[in-house]
């Protein structure tokens, strides 16, 4: 792949289905050779968005550029992009190695060089020994491999994934994750990948964008977007959060944050004023001794222990009435909590984040009873 090719770039892309506005003024560069990925929940606008770049859809405003060239006006088929879909579209009579040469067809090549590209984008998605099967003989798994060759063979500099491995099975969606990975950073092509799911998300993007009503919410790497998350929204979709509602006073860098009667800390982020959310990941709340004193400490009582096998998940009420997760390894030498326990509630203030206060946040929230959503749960 020639340096440079697939770098694509949005301005201000719009698109309306009637009085609804699917894709909202949209902004983005994707550089070459960048795997690139949308996320957010159902009715975003992520999909829209890929179908716009594909060229399935026609933007109401704005441009879609291609290595600097608007390719809005220009019919699917012109456009140097390929799409894998969800549903595989095989064709059940073709064999493998037929599937995969159909857009050869279109290339004029001689028999063998189609032969030779057919063979490498087998063996680049490890499908060796299976060209002569019908896409009925082989696994949803291995089914989703010829519909990935069968777009790679094309030698796109851009390919386009939406929700390819959405029908399989948890297991080898992780498997194939790490597949797809190792696909992009071998061919150096650019990924512009779409799903819900935050686990792919992170495990394969350079760079994710949380969407939300046909907009942007933040885009960051996944670390940033992780442990950085810029609005409430972000931090509720992408893992779990503890989202506490609190008034906050900047405090030189750092932040001071009244939560009842107890006074906090937030370290780096001295910015917020008034009204906001704290947010602190289960996996950052430490339980201590009741009676345990120090900065960022609140006593509260455990309501509920559930196990989950390598970890615990242990519901807190705090003093205050709000209710937090704590996500305890079992390691072996973790304490066994039970319901009733009373414990001191550290909340270090390098993990505890303040963000704006987010409309997407469920109203209980202010009453201070919000308990943590995980992304996996319905928003």
């Amino acid at each position: 792949m020639s340096e440079g090719k697939g770098d694509i770039r949005l301005e201000g892309l719009t698109k309306r289905f009637g009085d609804v506005t699917a894709v909202d003024g949209i902004d983005l560069h994707v550089p070459s050779g960048e795997f690139f990925t949308m996320l957010g929940p159902s009715g975003c606008g992520k999909t829209t968005t890929l179908r716009l770049i594909a060229g399935f859809e026609r933007p109401d405003a704005g441009a879609i550029l291609l290595d600097g060239a608007d390719m809005s006006r220009i019919p699917p088929h012109k456009r140097n992009v390929n799409t894998v879909f969800q549903s595989y579209a095989l064709f059940p009579h073709k064999s493998v190695e037929d599937n995969i040469a159909f857009g050869l067809r279109y290339k004029k090549l001689p028999r063998e060089d189609a032969r030779r590209r057919v063979q490498e984008a087998m063996d680049l998605v490890r499908l060796g020994g299976l060209g002569a099967r019908k896409p009925a003989q082989l696994s949803g798994g291995q089914q989703q491999r010829v519909a990935l060759a069968r777009a790679l063979v094309l030698e796109p500099p851009v390919l386009l994934l939406d929700e390819p491995l959405g029908a399989l099975d948890a297991r080898l969606r992780v498997d194939l994750q790490v597949e797809l990975k190792r696909i992009q950073e071998q061919l150096e092509i650019t990924f512009i990948y779409v799903t819900h799911d935050q686990d792919e998300a992170l495990t394969m993007s350079d760079r994710v964008a949380v969407m939300r009503d046909g907009r942007i919410e933040q885009c960051a790497a996944p670390r940033e977007l992780y442990e950085e998350p810029a609005t409430a929204f972000v931090a509720n979709f992408l893992g779990a959060a503890n989202l506490i509602p609190v008034q906050a006073h900047a405090d030189g860098d750092d932040t001071a944050l009244t939560l009842g009667s107890f006074t906090l800390r937030s370290a780096g982020s001295g910015h917020a004023d008034g009204a906001a959310m704290a947010m602190i990941r289960p996996e950052y709340v430490r339980l201590e001794p009741h009676g345990t004193t120090g900065e960022n400490r609140v006593p509260g009582m455990v309501e509920e222990v559930v196990y989950l096998g390598f970890h615990q998940d242990v519901r807190v009420r705090l003093a205050t009435g709000t209710l937090l997760r704590a996500d305890v390894p079992n390691d072996g030498d973790a304490v066994e909590y039970e319901q009733g326990d009373a414990v001191a509630v550290h909340l270090r203030a390098k993990n505890l984040r303040v963000l704006t206060e987010d409309a997407s946040v469920p109203s209980s929230a202010a009453t201070g009873h919000f308990a943590a959503v995980s992304a996996a749960e319905p928003a």
